[in-house]
């Protein structure tokens, strides 16, 4: 059983508890894609998760400088897949593996400035005329806001919104953007902007995309360390070119 919480690109939140029951219950290995969280906020090995994943090209690097992954799980299931790196060639580079060891150094200190900012930007688009939906994973609004809070320390730094006007509306904000980043990649200092519907998911059909969670004027936003205020001013005059 495979899963990912919270999601991407659409922030939903899934239920830990009720996952590991159910893997438990039909004798199923529960895997879950811990990369919006990290290991600081979410411990899904807590809730039954027999292995967890990480993008540690992400949140874990937090400067977009490397690629990495991590595979967390007991000894004898991890055994196998450390034994086939190691054989075959798919394995992280020295280089990288400092870089990313060198970051878990401060990735409490990073992750919990991220979140902070990440629910004052989501309280500012929640309050604005042309935001029709905002998800963050702290905001009360959010449909899963209390399994969120059981099962994480804090929300994390990705906010989903959807702005008024579908998909030439999301390429207008994206274009008006000045201070943040446009781009598919998350978890950085900076803060990073991207339309789903109009780049990374552009190709896939109006009934495919929507399957997915993916509506026209959806955005997602990584919240970076900048200072919170000149964030929301670049969300807020991106906004009023639309």
């Amino acid at each position: 059983l495979y899963a990912e919480t919270p999601t991407n690109p659409g922030v939903d939140v899934l239920d830990l508890d009720l996952l590991g029951n159910i893997a438990k219950k039909h004798n199923l290995l529960l895997i879950i894609d811990n990369c919006f969280a990290t290991p600081y906020l979410q411990k899904p090995i807590d809730f039954g998760a027999d292995i967890v994943l990480h993008s540690a090209t992400k949140l874990i690097d937090g400067q977009g400088r490397v690629l990495g992954g991590v595979a967390v799980g007991k000894e004898t299931l991890i055994r196998e897949i450390y034994l086939f790196s190691r054989n075959t060639g798919p394995a992280m580079s020295p280089f990288n593996a400092w870089i990313l060891s060198k970051s878990l150094e401060t990735l409490v200190v990073r992750v919990e400035k991220h979140c902070e900012n990440a629910l004052k930007v989501a309280q500012f688009l929640e309050g604005h005329s042309k935001v029709n939906l905002v998800k963050h994973p702290f905001l009360a609004s959010h449909p899963q806001y209390e399994i969120a809070k059981k099962q994480m320390r804090l929300g994390g730094n990705i906010v989903a919104f959807e702005v008024t006007g579908g998909v030439e509306a999301g390429r207008e904000f994206l274009n008006a953007i000045k201070l943040c980043s446009l781009s598919a990649n998350l978890g950085d200092t900076r803060t990073i902007v991207t339309h789903p519907a109009s780049t990374t998911h552009s190709k896939l059909t109006n009934e495919d995309r929507l399957e997915a969670g993916i509506t026209d004027g959806l955005v997602r936003v990584s919240v970076g360390l900048e200072h919170v205020e000149d964030i929301i001013n670049d969300l807020k005059q991106a906004l009023e070119n639309v």
